[in-house]
């Protein structure tokens, strides 16, 4: 085929661009290739991990509650082989729940403690946090609890937090503070729960 000058001017000049940036393009390109590649892997990965443990999770709270030893080793592999999933923070919980009731507190305290520091979900770290905060309240460690719960959190679980407060505060005798803080647990808790109802005859005791 046959070019007028002007298009064999245009050929000849897209020639010496491609000679000299022609190498740099078709790296750009097949490393976007690559990269696109690595994201679909990825995605599919993380789509197989949080099946397989939703399984899991699902084999664990079905395990009898007074098998602490399954329940342990159950929650153990789920946090470790799928510690990127919501339910690896979940199972932390779970197995906290039945460590508690079988009054092995240090268990519970660390599988709580690693719940807060590594859930993905908000409000399974605010959870965590609660019952981690409660236990420490128990051990007669206020300032500790009280750390806890001046973390950010879930705004969802901020009357429960502000409750729990005055609670510590109360027990520390510290009164106007407590009172302070029911209020504000109270401004926030569902005005048609039960946990409400509670609040508010906290707050009537104070007078």
């Amino acid at each position: 085929m046959a070019y007028d000058l002007e298009e064999q001017e245009q050929i000849d000049e897209f020639k010496a661009w491609w000679k000299q940036y022609g190498k740099t393009v078709s790296s750009l390109v097949i490393g976007l290739v690559v990269a696109y590649a690595a994201y679909q892997i990825w995605n599919y990965v993380q789509h197989k991990q949080a099946i397989d443990a939703s399984t899991q999770f699902q084999e664990l709270t079905v395990i009898d509650q007074k098998d602490l030893k399954a329940i342990q080793a159950k929650s153990a592999a789920i946090m470790e082989q799928y510690s990127g999933t919501p339910y690896a923070a979940r199972a932390a919980l779970f197995a906290a729940k039945a460590n508690y009731a079988a009054k092995d507190t240090k268990s519970a305290k660390a599988q709580l403690d690693w719940a807060v520091k590594n859930a993905e979900e908000t409000a399974t770290r605010a959870m965590a946090t609660l019952q981690l905060a409660n236990i420490l309240a128990e051990e007669k460690d206020y300032d500790g609890a009280l750390k806890l719960l001046e973390a950010k959190h879930d705004a969802g679980f901020e009357g429960l937090f502000a409750d729990l407060k005055g609670d510590l505060l109360m027990l520390q005798g510290k009164r106007a503070e407590a009172k302070a803080a029911y209020e504000l647990a109270l401004s926030k808790l569902d005005a048609q729960g039960k946990y409400r109802v509670i609040t508010q005859r906290k707050l009537e005791a104070l007078g």
